[in-house]
């Protein structure tokens, strides 16, 4: 999963994205309310860590902007002061939770993985399609209950497909997603290919129907009646 945290402490960045990183996430980030709202109007991400108070602007207002794109993103506001005020604003803006600083992190990754079972998952632990079951929390997956080992990057595929089920998803969104940004200056996507013709193959070869479909010059489709 891909998070954005836009946080201008330094030391307090790096503790969040060093931790993130270390659960698993695809972790990008953002010191202040500028850089913040750049990387919002680029890219897509699950969950945005959005600090209140910005050296140059106000971290509710990078939750309305993400609202008025219409995003499914999922929002968490952090906040050095734990005023109800910004909590009912931030909350009624859109925000999924509001968390005070200080804070443990293993608590603050309990939260996320909460929002986005809520916002992708529709609040599974464990994510079914069809005779495919997956656990993004042991990054473990079944195909009629029989383990099927992927690695990181393939599980992580998986995932994104099954979220975005029935969508064409370009070859670009694809690299950008589990990428993220630096991706920018890659050559080409050829090496995505790989990643998917493998994850493909695994899935097949323990019983899974293919539901991934190759859109010819546009990227993927992963679609199966439900």
């Amino acid at each position: 999963m891909k998070i954005l945290v836009i946080e201008d402490e330094m030391e307090l960045q790096n503790s969040i994205s060093t931790y993130l990183k270390m659960e698993g996430y695809l972790v990008e980030e953002a010191r202040d309310y500028g850089e913040g709202a750049e990387k919002i109007n680029l890219y897509e991400y699950d969950c945005i860590l959005a600090d209140i108070g910005l050296p140059d602007g106000n971290g509710l207002k990078l939750v309305e902007l993400l609202k008025s794109k219409q995003s499914n993103t999922g929002v968490m506001i952090i906040s050095a002061k734990n005023s109800i005020d910004d909590k009912i604003t931030g909350l009624d803006i859109g925000a999924d939770d509001y968390l005070t600083k200080p804070f443990n992190l293993s608590e603050l990754n309990a939260r996320i993985r909460s929002i986005l079972r809520r916002r992708k998952f529709e609040g599974k632990k464990e994510i079914e399609f069809h005779e495919i079951r997956a656990n993004p929390e042991t990054l473990q997956v079944f195909v009629n209950d029989k383990n099927t080992l992927l690695t990181k990057k393939e599980f992580d595929l998986l995932i994104y497909f099954i979220a975005n089920k029935n969508k064409v998803l370009t070859k670009e969104s694809i690299v950008e997603h589990l990428w993220g940004d630096y991706i920018d200056s890659a050559d080409s996507f050829d090496f995505i290919y790989a990643h998917v013709s493998n994850m493909r193959k695994k899935l097949v070869e323990n019983g899974a129907t293919d539901y991934l479909r190759t859109i010819y010059g546009v990227g993927y489709k992963f679609s199966g009646s439900d």
